[in-house]
């Protein structure tokens, strides 16, 4: 006898990462309908397992005889869209040294084959009990053996093959003369679970044919989730494992994560979310409410309004009562007015006061014209004073002092305000605004100027005050009943200061600016001659100055075309860290911005030079792809690319460019050459060269 006797159970299931959930039913030995070939091969024997239940197994130990070919076929087996299985064994063998008086032809090993079927085909003699048309998964051997004198000892083994494309599949196991007895049989086949990643769900995945095969799911976002980024996806690796998602979804306005980050609950009456992405539902601000689950904003009570411009955080605020304790003081056709605060803001710290003026008559009041000046302004006043200029003498005015602030546009209301009401004095009139000559002799001067703009009364006369200049003393004067005047006795070729001011029943007002105004000089031809010079004197220096200009910008564009090579300037910064005889290793990450330690190690390449082709694994930053690098000049090369995922942080990004900007200061035939970055466009990226074997790692253990 072999030892240990068991039942053997086919059982189809799916393995999510280390735990096992069973699909189909659980078949006994009977229902499996094995066949085994030839009849005094592989024999059905029942035994007991270590718990002492009744089992049954299938055990051969012909191992007397040479030459032997037994066979063990289970039934046909529905692949279900699986592409790569799973066989683990669990069985016994006998130690051939154990044994007495048997040829050498004993063997501790049996055979794992399958046959792959569109249909349930296979009959006692159909396929042939050879090894061809099985295809062969591997040589079982036990890690333990077990000798007369000792109790079974049972071995497990998995072994997988794909990839699998028809309908079902046949296994069978070949004998060539061991002692073994094959305790139980589990098929399965590996799956990534339906999963929830970044708000987005991902539906159950199988792996793909080969072990190390990613099989990209499509994702969607929960309910009330929008997406971020597009494309949604996430590759389940060969061991059922869900790697890197790309893209991700977060929480509509309105919504709040719950159930740790897997749904969105709509936010509850009297709080709100105004934006997409993560935070909770928020309490609404002062002055407003929301009658509604998930609320973005919560709207504004009666009488409380949000400024343009301001977020639903924001609280809603009133419009300011009116300024208090307006005091006037007149002066002539001027005013000066001072108020005291309103009592009641609004709830804001943005306060402003207009000044509405208004002129009056017996019966009715009109807007001031534009004549009338305010300082420091009419409108938007934040001091609580101004100055009102420019009025007209013996009149009535009345001045509305409103209060407002930033909501006061959205009230249908005018503003509050106070009203005090003036009237002006009687004053001079104003300075005369322009004085201009219309000829001059050795002798005289003909002078012209406009009436005051504001005359306050009927003008009687104006007053002429002239002098030498830089012999002011009291000066010389004269009247005129015109706005013109001719000043006789002058001195030839001499500069004169003139004044002009009018003059009312009130009295003279002051003094317009001070003009100059020259005579002639009594030689004519002089004169004209010394008028002249200053002309040609200006004309030689400005063309001085426009040849000088031209020279200028010549030199500064060809320096800039030269500074402006790119492939000089990559390879001067790289020369500052150079010293004779060696070279320096600089850490990017003491570089306070990163983009300057990439511009200092890496080139930057366009984005039409590179064409991505396929999309070969997923690394911590997001997709690895093959591609093909094609610059002007250069033959095209094949580039292995890394992207960085959208919706990167700071810090992911700082940490991808640091990767570039330390693999640029290395140039060494053992060390991956980086080839440059793309920082100028979306994705950012990092091309270096393409190894044709894969990651180091994942080589290496295939090679072993």
């Amino acid at each position: 006898m072999l030892g240990l006797a068991g039942s053997v159970l086919l059982l189809l299931a799916g393995v999510t990462g280390l735990e096992d959930t069973l699909l189909d039913t659980r078949w006994t030995t009977s229902e499996l309908a094995w066949v085994t070939y030839p009849e005094y091969g592989w024999e059905e024997v029942s035994g007991y397992d270590e718990a002492s239940n009744p089992i049954r197994t299938y055990q051969v130990c012909n191992v007397q005889m040479l030459n032997q070919n037994n066979w063990l076929r289970t039934q046909f087996i529905p692949r279900q869209e699986v592409q790569r299985v799973y066989v683990e064994l669990k069985f016994t063998v006998r130690d051939c040294n154990s044994l007495p008086n048997i040829p050498g032809s004993c063997k501790e090993t049996f055979n794992l084959f399958y046959y792959e079927s569109d249909t349930d085909s296979a009959s006692e003699n159909s396929p042939s009990w050879m090894e061809t048309p099985y295809i062969k998964v591997d040589t079982i051997a036990p890690d333990e053996s077990f000798s007369r004198r000792d109790s079974g000892r049972v071995n497990t083994k998995v072994r997988s093959f794909g990839p699998l494309s028809r309908a079902g599949f046949y296994l069978a196991f070949q004998d060539l003369g061991a002692c073994v007895s094959l305790i139980s049989v589990r098929v399965f086949y590996k799956k990534c679970p339906q999963t929830i990643a970044g708000f987005a769900s991902f539906p159950e995945t199988l792996t793909g044919a080969e072990a190390t095969s990613l099989v990209i799911a499509p994702g969607a976002c929960v309910p009330n989730a929008l997406e971020v980024s597009v494309p949604l996806k996430l590759y389940c690796n060969g061991d059922g494992e869900w790697m890197v998602p790309v893209g991700s979804c977060t929480c509509a306005a309105g919504y709040e994560a719950v159930a740790k980050n897997t749904e969105c609950l709509a936010c509850s009456r009297g709080t709100y979310k105004s934006i997409q992405g993560e935070g909770p539902c928020l309490p609404c601000p002062a002055n407003s409410r929301a009658t509604s689950s998930a609320a973005t904003i919560c709207s504004c009570q009666m009488g409380y309004y949000r400024a343009d411009g301001e977020t639903p955080e924001k609280p809603c605020t009133s419009v300011p009562s009116a300024p208090k304790h307006v005091i006037s003081n007149v002066n002539e056709t001027s005013v000066v007015l001072e108020w005291g605060e309103p009592a009641n803001l609004g709830g804001r710290e943005d306060v402003s006061y207009n000044v509405i003026c208004k002129k009056c008559s017996e019966r009715v009041c009109s807007r001031c014209d534009d004549n009338v000046q305010f300082w420091p302004r009419q409108l938007g006043v934040t001091q609580r004073h101004v100055s009102v200029s420019h009025l007209q003498a013996h009149t009535k005015y009345s001045f509305e002092i409103q209060a407002v602030n930033g909501v006061s546009s959205k009230n249908p209301h005018p503003p509050n305000y106070y009203s005090v009401n003036i009237t002006t004095n009687q004053a001079a009139p104003s300075p005369v605004p322009i004085v201009q000559s219309h000829g001059s002799s050795a002798n005289s001067l003909m002078l012209s100027w406009a009436p005051p703009e504001s005359p306050n009364g009927i003008i009687l006369d104006y007053e002429i005050r002239y002098y030498a200049k830089g012999h002011s003393g009291a000066g010389n004067t004269v009247t005129s009943q015109r706005t013109s005047v001719r000043m006789e006795g002058l001195f030839p070729d001499t500069l004169y200061v003139v004044q002009v001011r009018a003059r009312t029943v009130a009295g003279y007002g002051a003094y317009s600016e001070p003009k100059e105004f020259p005579t002639v000089a009594e030689d004519g031809d002089r004169s004209s001659l010394q008028e002249q010079v200053p002309m040609l004197v200006g004309s030689v220096t400005a063309g001085l100055i426009f040849i000088i200009a031209v020279v200028v910008i010549v030199i500064v564009c060809f320096s800039r075309k030269q500074r402006n090579d790119p492939e000089s300037e990559y390879t001067e910064k790289l020369q500052q860290y150079m010293v004779p005889g060696m070279k320096l290793y600089i850490d990017p990450f003491t570089y306070e911005d990163p983009n300057e330690a990439v511009r200092d190690f890496a080139k930057e390449i366009d984005i039409s030079c590179v064409k991505i082709e396929e999309v070969i694994g997923a690394g911590e930053f997001g997709e690895v792809c093959r591609g093909r690098l094609k610059q002007a000049g250069r033959r095209e090369q094949l580039v292995a690319i890394k992207t960085l995922k959208a919706g990167y942080t700071e810090q992911q990004r700082r940490d991808f460019l640091g990767e570039a900007s330390i693999m640029g200061q290395f140039d060494h035939p053992n060390i991956i050459r980086l080839e440059g970055v793309v920082t100028r466009s979306r994705p950012v990226m990092i091309l270096t060269e393409f190894m044709e074997n894969g990651a180091l790692d994942s080589f290496l253990r295939v090679s072993l």
